[in-house]
């Protein structure tokens, strides 16, 4: 075995986004694709020699030649130790878990998360710190400057290693320790939540169903749900990992998780739909719950954990906080200042939430794309979700609707929806954020829409947000068109996808009146639906009639 310099050149696009870089596979597997982007990564973290690294992926088409091509990278520079998945499998979450409990430097994490996989499918890779949380902007953009001033990388010769036997090989003077990618989690959740209570739950006969969409949650719900807690076998669907997901596209949402919401509708031939169903995504850092024929939006879901979190026992001591995104409801808002805690705005992308937890200035954080988490490590964190709704329907012995609409009774209900407009043009995407932000400084004031739906805008503005902790300045993180009676539209480009441009809108409409909580949701926001298409003409600019997806 020898360590190589090979001679490369800069390869244009190499930018992370909001989690890392994305592209196609074909992007991925174009020769020293990769190599560049992992060498500018080591090349911007400097002398990485003594130091641990933790490494996996959510098992996604082309994950175990990437990990290979990893160790072969993190040997030639340096790494006393690699902690890696099994079979390259390491949940989203669980690569956060092992480094805060390990005392590793970082990770790499090898997946594009909720995107589509296969052959032609997407890939990804990021960095993440070493409290366990993705590298924040001055480390990506770090990075990105070094992708486009790259000559060489360096790389062993060394053979490839078995990915799927527990124990140690050396690569060079590297170890690399292949570990059981759900032992160090599992142990966390058992500390945090109340185990035995949710065993009662389901030794009473509570019946479950999780989706784990055939990516990287499935062993850790079969392991944690059906082993440590006693569901019924078959509680999990789905749960096996495949490469290209088994064809579906592993987004924890209402549409793409059809056969579980099938299920809690009692479609699927059982007369009795479950009591309590979830999905998680990809990489398993996100999840969606859902009763019996009844959706809980993301928003409302990080709002209830918030408002009963004392029912856990990793959370009796009470919260420090609570933050969200931008786009996601007020719905936790309103918890927080009945708790009399602080709450906070951030942009999207979980990195924004680190310095907050860091800082011991929030507990629970949430984003509206499925995504909830807390200060025990720091990712969203799929299961993590499930766990705690278990030990909240154990807890108050009622069921998932139940629980809502009594939080909607106490706090009143957010009406809230998100509209995505996927894979569109992206100069015409760019064009509409444009002529939207041109509009701005005149809309304050302005009566828009027409009776019932009518408006008056209070606040218009291309959100910005200032780090409590670090002083640190985000711009341009998402237009707000804000009502008097707080009602918002939201619109920005997702910075996930691979190809084309996500254009996002969120609707948001509080009601207080517990009469009014009933009616259908995008019934509710159809004056808010009128005004973002009479400001942003989303239709004559993209040329869709509706949304890709709308949940």
């Amino acid at each position: 075995m020898a360590i190589q310099l090979i001679n490369t050149a800069p390869i244009a696009g190499q930018q992370p986004g909001t989690s890392g870089l994305r592209k196609k596979v074909g992007v991925f597997s174009e020769p020293q694709y990769l190599e560049n982007f992992v060498q500018s990564v080591f090349d911007t973290l400097g002398d990485c020699h003594g130091q641990t690294l933790v490494l996996g992926g959510d098992g996604r088409y082309y994950n175990r030649t990437a990990i290979q091509t990893v160790l072969r990278m993190a040997a030639a520079h340096g790494y006393a130790r690699v902690l890696l998945g099994q079979g390259g499998i390491l949940s989203t979450p669980a690569v956060s878990c092992v480094i805060r409990k390990r005392g590793a430097s970082g990770g790499l994490i090898l997946s594009a998360s909720h995107n589509p996989g296969g052959p032609d499918g997407d890939f990804g890779i990021k960095y993440n710190i070493a409290n366990g949380g993705p590298a924040p902007e001055k480390i990506t953009d770090a990075i990105f400057a070094r992708t486009k001033e790259l000559t060489e990388y360096r790389i062993s010769d060394a053979p490839d290693i078995d990915l799927d036997t527990l124990g140690e090989v050396r690569i060079e003077q590297m170890v690399v320790e292949v570990i059981d990618p759900v032992a160090d989690y599992a142990e966390l959740m058992q500390e945090l939540f109340d185990f035995d209570a949710i065993r009662a739950l389901f030794a009473g006969g509570l019946r479950i169903c999780f989706d784990g969409m055939h990516a990287v949650s499935g062993p850790y719900a079969t392991a944690i749900l059906e082993g440590l807690l006693g569901a019924p076998k078959g509680s999990v669907i789905n749960g096996l990992p495949l490469e290209d997901f088994g064809g579906g596209h592993p987004d924890p949402n209402p549409v793409n998780a059809a056969e579980l919401i099938a299920r809690m509708a009692g479609e699927d031939g059982d007369n009795q739909a479950p009591d309590f169903g979830a999905a998680s995504d990809g990489d398993g850092d996100r999840n969606m719950i859902v009763g019996r024929r009844f959706d809980v939006t993301p928003s409302d879901s990080l709002a209830i954990l918030a408002a009963h979190a004392t029912v856990a026992p990793g959370y009796r001591a009470g919260l420090k906080g609570i933050a969200r995104s931008m786009p996601t409801s007020g719905a936790a808002d309103r918890v927080a200042a009945a708790l009399g805690i602080p709450s906070f705005e951030t942009p999207t992308g979980w990195k924004f939430f680190g310095n907050l937890l860091d800082a011991g200035m929030a507990t629970l954080c949430g984003e509206e794309s499925y995504g909830t988490g807390s200060n025990h490590v720091r990712e969203k964190d799929g299961l993590w979700a499930v766990l705690f709704w278990l030990n909240l329907l154990a807890a108050k012995q009622q069921s998932v609707e139940q629980i809502v609409r009594a939080h909607w009774a106490t706090y009143g209900r957010n009406y809230y929806s998100r509209h995505d407009y996927e894979d569109i043009d992206s100069a015409a995407a760019t064009q509409l954020m444009d002529a939207v932000r041109g509009q701005l400084a005149a809309l304050p004031g302005q009566q828009l829409g027409q009776q019932p739906g009518k408006y008056t805008v209070a606040l218009a503005d291309d959100f910005s947000y200032t780090d409590p902790v670090d002083g640190s300045v985000s711009h341009k993180q998402g237009i707000r068109i804000i009502m008097t009676d707080g009602s918002r539209i939201v619109l920005r480009l997702s910075g996930t996808g691979t190809q084309g441009a996500t254009l996002r809108l969120y609707l948001e409409r509080y009601e207080a009146d517990p009469a009014h909580h009933d009616m259908p949701t995008q019934q509710a926001l159809a004056g808010l639906i009128a005004i973002a298409e009479q400001v942003a003409q989303i239709r004559q600019r993209t040329g869709r009639d509706k949304p890709t997806v709308t949940t």
